[in-house]
C-alpha cells in the first residue's frame, strides 16, 4: 500500500497530471470542462427547490431537529454491526494495547506516532472507512473553525465536480440529491442566521446509518468523476491493481458502498475537493538503515482546476491492515 501510494504521489509531483475529458487521451487540454465559476452553482438552487419532494436541505434540518427525540442518531446495531459508524476519540495508548507485545516493528512505530499525534477516532470497518474518516475529520474541523472562506472554497470545488459529472454524461437524477445533501450539511455547519451544528450534533448525525451512507455515496461519486475525468493519469495504477478498465473500476470499486479504498481513491477525492490528506501507514515495513518511521503520504493539492487556501483543513488518517481511522495531531 505504501509503495503504491509513493508511486502515485511521485507521478503527480512529476507534472504528468492533466485536466482532460475523461476519455484517456490525456493531451493536457481542458476539453469541455468549464472554467472555475465565480459563484458555485449546480444548475438548481437547493433553497429554491425546498418545496420539491425529497429536498435534502429540509431533510438535514429534520435529522438535526430529531436528535433530541431519538428518531435518528446512533444506528450501530443495524446490519449486524456492533460498533458505530463513527466512534469516540480515544488515546493512542489504546492502539498500543491491541498490538501484541512481540511485534517489535509495530510497537516502535506506535511510539513514533505518539510523538506526532495525541488521539485517534475509530471508524467502522465496513469497507467505507476511508470516506467516513474524510467526511467526519473535514466537517469536524469546519465546526471548530467556522471558516466561511473555506466553506465558500469547497462549495466552488463541489460545483466543479458536479459540472464534471454533467460533462461525463452522468444523469442528474442519479447524483443531484447527494450533492444537495452535502451542500445543505455545510450550510448547517456554518449557519449565519441561526446557531450552527454543534460538534455533538455532527457526531450524532454521522452515526446515523442512512445519513452517513448517503454522504459516503456523495464522496464516492466525486472520486469516481475525478478518476474518469483524468483517466490517462489513473489508468496505469488501476490496471496494475485490478487489471480492468477505468470505467469498470469506478463502477465496481469506487461507486459501490462497502468497497474498500486504495491510494487511487484517496488521491482522486483529495484533488477533486482540494483537501489535503495525510496517511500514516502502520505496517511491518522498515526504511533503509533500520530507521522505523510511519509512511506519510500527502496529497497536497496539485490539481490546477481547483482552488486551495492555506487554512484548508488537512485530513489525517491512520491505515492499519487496510483499515482507516482518524488521527488527531498533538496540537489539535
Amino acid at each position: 500500500m505504501a509503495q503504491e501510494a509513493e508511486a502515485i504521489t511521485n507521478k503527480r509531483k512529476a507534472g504528468n497530471d492533466f485536466v482532460g475529458d475523461g476519455s484517456g487521451d490525456g493531451d493536457g487540454a481542458e476539453g469541455d470542462l468549464p472554467a472555475m465559476p465565480e459563484v458555485p452553482s449546480l444548475g438548481v438552487d437547493p433553497k429554491s427547490s425546498a418545496e420539491a419532494p425529497g429536498s435534502y436541505p429540509d431533510l438535514v434540518d429534520v435529522y438535526i431537529a430529531s436528535l433530541s427525540d431519538g428518531r435518528y442518531g446512533d444506528s450501530k446495531h443495524r446490519f449486524g454491526y456492533k460498533n458505530p459508524c463513527v466512534g469516540d476519540k480515544e488515546p493512542l495508548s489504546f492502539l498500543a494495547a491491541e498490538i501484541r507485545s512481540g511485534d517489535h516493528i509495530l510497537q516502535e512505530k506506535i511510539k513514533l506516532l505518539n510523538n506526532k499525534y495525541a488521539a485517534l477516532r475509530r471508524i467502522r470497518g465496513d469497507g467505507n472507512c476511508f470516506y467516513r474518516c474524510f467526511m467526519f475529520s473535514y466537517l469536524e474541523q469546519i465546526v471548530a473553525t467556522q471558516d466561511k472562506a473555506e466553506v465558500d472554497r469547497i462549495l466552488a470545488n463541489v460545483a466543479m465536480c458536479r459540472k464534471t459529472l454533467q460533462v461525463l454524461g452522468d444523469p442528474d437524477f442519479m447524483v443531484d440529491e447527494f450533492f444537495f445533501m452535502f451542500i445543505s450539511l455545510l450550510e448547517n455547519v456554518l449557519n449565519e442566521s441561526c446557531p450552527p451544528i454543534s460538534h455533538e450534533e455532527l457526531l450524532q448525525i454521522s452515526r446515523d446509518e442512512s445519513f452517513s451512507d448517503n454522504l459516503v455515496l456523495f464522496f464516492r461519486i466525486v472520486a469516481s468523476g475525478e478518476i474518469r475525468r483524468r483517466a490517462a493519469f489513473f489508468e496505469p495504477f488501476i490496471i496494475g491493481l485490478e487489471n480492468t478498465s477505468v470505467d469498470q473500476f469506478c463502477k465496481e470499486s469506487v461507486e459501490m458502498l462497502g468497497e474498500e479504498s486504495n491510494h487511487v481513491q484517496i488521491v482522486a477525492l483529495s484533488d477533486a475537493l482540494g483537501v489535503p490528506i495525510s496517511v500514516e501507514y502502520l505496517d511491518q515495513n522498515s526504511s533503509d538503515g533500520g530507521a522505523l518511521t510511519p509512511s506519510d503520504v500527502v496529497t497536497n493539492g496539485s490539481n490546477p482546476s481547483r482552488t486551495y487556501l492555506s487554512s484548508t483543513p488537512r485530513v489525517k488518517l491512520l491505515c492499519h491492515l487496510g483499515h482507516y481511522d482518524v488521527l488527531y495531531p498533538n496540537c489539535q
